[in-house]
């Protein structure tokens, strides 16, 4: 699949096939779905807890004695039926961490960038680059490369030449820049547009080819 390479400017420089192992992937909908399910539970602290019968306080003895009151008969006033008692099958805590293989995450991946490439969302950069760290400038550059889209910038590598980028796009709503290798399918469906430099193919191609 060939797709346009522009400059910064939102111009167009020449065309880059795509790696087909990595964009022209079998779309599998039930797998991207099962690993944006997983990756949603695993951010999930599972700290929710309330307190039962044997945890509250007070009630520490027997409020009124077992027969000849005519009230119905109880042990402590901390019973689950009276208020500020303790609570039944109520959460406590637990991990909502769920499993799944590499070669399962990343196939759901290679479906999910197959599917920005099929929509055409795929938007090539030869060279993506600041000359400062500012918010205006990466809008302005967003702007011409994918118009009022939503984007996700992914870069290849980490280093003082990506620096002003990603410090520029912290302040924007609709753009977030991660890098390649940390590619997850929440993010990538979250956007409308994937904007890549032309480096950042070859680390997808070496981490999900």
């Amino acid at each position: 699949m060939k797709v346009d390479v522009f400059n910064m400017e939102g111009k167009k420089l020449r065309e880059v096939d795509l790696p087909a192992k990595v964009f022209e992937a079998p779309i599998n909908v039930d797998l991207m779905h099962q690993a944006y399910v997983r990756q949603m539970a695993n951010a999930r602290l599972g700290t929710h807890k309330t307190k039962t019968r044997s945890e509250v306080s007070g009630g520490g003895h027997k409020p009124w004695r077992q027969k000849g009151t005519g009230r119905a008969r109880t042990g402590s006033i901390r019973a689950a039926q009276w208020a500020g008692g303790g609570k039944i099958h109520t959460p406590q805590p637990r991990s909502y961490t769920q499993k799944m293989p590499k070669k399962m995450r990343q196939s759901a991946l290679r479906s999910a960038l197959s599917v920005k490439a099929k929509d055409m969302g795929v938007v090539l950069v030869d060279e993506f680059a600041l000359t400062e760290p500012k918010t205006r400038l990466m809008a302005e550059a967003l702007t011409r490369l994918v118009g009022d889209s939503s984007a996700l910038v992914l870069l290849p590598e980490k280093n003082q030449e990506y620096e002003a980028v990603m410090r520029s796009t912290d302040n924007l709503p609709d753009a977030k820049v991660l890098l390649a290798s940390y590619l997850n399918i929440r993010d990538l469906l979250g956007f409308e547009k994937l904007v890549l430099p032309v480096k950042t193919l070859e680390v997808l191609e070496a981490h999900l080819g």
